[in-house]
């Protein structure tokens, strides 16, 4: 047994080293757990971001770090999850949290990832952004200072920063240890900061692996205007911040409020934190997974993410039917094999073909996944448009343009702060909150997949409004409970292991089960505007009673089937008090059928 395990550490080690292959030389080998967990390294090294804090202090993050005890000439790869999490609200199902002994050293890394991977050759590094946990600074939502927070990392594993063996010490920190490739990963805000540091173009920077991320901070607290109920970053911030940070850092919190104003309008702090944006910048892989029913980091964000990653960069999407819920949670033991695979090639440089694997894995019912050699599978939109009926504010949807008419086609509703599950209760019944047009019955399965879009022309009787739009299933269905306390899943009493325990640190985490329910109308993507940001993002106009204004808003990125025999609706309403603030008032709204069009990525026709 011990000459087995020698000869599978130095098989491991030469893998781990990632030596420049001649044509004579093998490639490396899939990894394989020959390495201790019991006797990793644990340590921690503080790294200089670089900036200061309002204080004038240089900003210190703590990066945790468990790895193989190797031999100085072997060299491993680093997985790295930066969150400011880690002693607030804790990470994963189980809420975990870090803990230390009585010197200071980490002893339990939340999630799977240290008890699976450091047996396996690589290195678990989980970074506490600025103003957290053991790091000096602010919290500043997703801005610079988290952002360099995870890069300096990133840095010092290539030799480009210093680190330090103590928060205000000199002693300073190698990391000869380390290849310098960097694989991050992280659920909600963790895969934020994935997503934003890839967008800087670090180089040491192979692969992210965002789940429920964000992708623009604008679009988790606004809609095209409108005031998602998501609270504010300043709120966020003092949610997370250590005692430093509730300290010195009221500034900052300052700067957070006045860069969010309530009017929705988009301003430099935003454009700041909109990771879209520099997305041409990213080099390292990307492996997406996200819940189409995530109502928390809405799915808007993997979709606009996706489709602005450059052509050249190697590609991987899941899509669950879950809400905010981690594969780990859904998906078990495909998750693990995948994503070791998939931290195999970009990371040690495995020949495994998880790249030439389809890229996009999409479950469409529950515990049923598709696969698709692209996303979105389908391209281009379809266009559908409303038509009334003899009953008032209900109607007929279709591919059939309204006739041409010199004087608009109006219906009209009132805004009263109801929300969308109470609109879609009597699909064919006038209501007063609401408009809905609804499709033949499919004659075959549907698919929709990618980010559909509405253009509304409305009036309205008060000086501001919100529009909300909503798609429709409409038919009986067995779906995920995403509405529920787990959001699709069932915490279960029983447990599984994924790797190497020791006393202070179990790989036995609890296991789960899909959680369903039964419904005859399922909501399969919702958007939302402020009908003033009509023209730009930029400023808010005040609307003029009885004036047609014509607006065009993103609704949520979303893959769904709709079943042969049911039927597709769109619903037009105002405040969805359940995901958006009003406005303020009560206005009537009235909207012009004639110049309202839906766009949808959509295979078939009806």
């Amino acid at each position: 047994m011990t000459i087995r395990r020698s000869l599978l550490t130095v098989i491991a080690a030469v893998g781990a080293s990632l030596v420049p292959l001649s044509s004579a030389t093998a490639a490396p080998a899939a990894s394989e757990p020959v390495y201790s967990y019991a006797a990793a390294v644990r340590e921690t090294v503080w790294v200089d971001t670089g900036l200061t804090s309002p204080q004038g202090a240089r900003v210190r993050v703590a990066a945790d770090i468990v790895r193989p005890s190797t031999p100085a000439s072997v060299k491993v790869p680093v997985i790295m999850d930066a969150s400011p999490y880690y002693t607030s609200l804790g990470r994963g199902n189980e809420s975990q949290k870090k803990t230390y002994d009585s010197a200071g050293k980490p002893i339990q890394f939340p999630l799977f990832y240290d008890n699976y991977f450091v047996p396996r050759g690589y290195a678990i590094v989980l970074v506490d952004l600025s103003g957290t946990a053991r790091s000096n600074g602010c919290v500043d939502v997703g801005g610079r200072s988290e952002i360099a927070s995870a890069k300096s990392v990133i840095d010092w594993l290539n030799g480009r920063a210093t680190g330090y063996t103590s928060a205000t010490g000199t002693t300073r920190a190698t990391s000869g240890w380390s290849t310098g490739a960097v694989g991050m990963i992280g659920k909600s805000w963790d895969g934020t900061i994935a997503n934003g540091v890839a967008a800087t173009g670090v180089d040491g920077l192979k692969t992210i692996v965002p789940i429920g991320a964000i992708s623009s901070w604008y679009d988790y607290y606004r809609a095209h205007g409108a005031t998602l109920n998501a609270g504010t970053p300043s709120a966020l911030a003092a949610r997370v911040e250590n005692a430093q940070g509730k300290q010195n850092c009221a500034s900052v919190k300052s700067a957070l409020d006045s860069g969010s104003p309530s009017n929705g309008n988009m301003t430099a702090m935003w454009r700041d934190r909109d990771y879209v944006a520099s997305a041409a910048n990213i080099k390292a892989s990307v492996f997406v997974v996200h819940g189409v029913n995530d109502l928390n980091v809405k799915s808007i964000n993997f979709g606009q993410w996706w489709a602005a990653l450059p052509a050249s960069v190697e590609r991987k999407i899941w899509l669950s039917q879950t809400g905010h819920v981690d594969p780990f949670d859904f998906r078990r033991s495909v998750w693990v094999d995948t994503l070791h695979r998939w931290f195999d090639h970009y990371l040690r440089g495995v020949d495994n073909g998880v790249q030439n694997e389809p890229r996009a894995s999409v479950e469409h019912k529950p515990d049923v996944w598709t696969t698709s050699a692209a996303w979105p599978a389908v391209t281009g939109p379809k266009y559908l448009y409303a038509h009334p009926s003899s009953t008032a504010g209900v109607g007929v949807l279709n591919g059939a343009p309204p006739p041409p008419a010199e004087i608009p086609l109006w219906a009209n509703f009132t805004d009263n702060r109801s929300s969308e599950y109470s609109w879609i209760t009597n699909p064919t019944s006038t209501s007063s909150a609401r408009l809905l047009y609804s499709s033949p019955a499919m004659a075959a399965d549907n698919r929709i997949s990618g980010t559909p879009r509405v253009t509304i022309t409305a009036t309205s009787t008060s000086s501001a409004a919100r529009l909300t739009a909503v798609l429709v299933d409409l038919g009986p269905a067995t779906i995920r409970d995403y509405r529920g306390s787990g959001e699709g899943i069932t915490t279960l009493s029983t447990r599984s292991c994924w790797g190497e325990s020791t006393p202070g640190d179990s790989a036995c985490f609890l296991d789960t089960a899909t959680s369903t329910t039964s419904t005859s109308a399922n909501i399969i993507s919702r958007g939302w505007a402020d009908l003033g940001h009509y023209a730009s993002l930029d400023s808010r106009a005040t609307l003029t009673s009885g004036t047609p204004y014509r607006i065009t808003f993103n609704l949520a990125s979303t893959d769904q089937v709709i079943p042969a025999g049911h039927k597709l609706a769109l619903v037009i309403g105002s405040t969805d008090s359940a995901y958006i603030g009003s406005a303020g008032n009560y206005p009537k709204i009235g909207v012009d059928l004639t110049k309202t069009v839906l766009h949808i990525p959509m295979t078939g026709t009806f």
